[in-house]
């Protein structure tokens, strides 16, 4: 319950708070994609397999990130 308090008054993540100011060819982290879909890792790699959301792109050997234009198109789609 306490967990729960804390979440709920906690300020909003400082990726979520610029998401709307970043350009399109931005590209976000896993954390930030949990926090717009509400769902876990698993839930969002199974989803890119599934092909239910849009695919992370490689940037680097360690990273991957996916691009803002595709999970706002995504987004909005899923809004409709």
């Amino acid at each position: 319950m306490q967990q729960l308090k804390s979440e709920l008054t906690s300020p909003i993540p400082e990726a979520l708070e610029h998401f709307d100011k970043l350009p399109d060819s931005a590209f976000v982290r896993l954390d930030t994609v949990k926090l717009l879909y509400g769902v876990s890792s698993a839930t969002i790699w199974r989803k890119c397999k599934t092909l239910s959301m849009p695919a992370p792109k490689k940037l680097s050997e360690r990273c991957t990130a996916w691009s803002v234009k595709a999970i706002r198109a995504d987004l909005a789609a899923k809004a409709v």
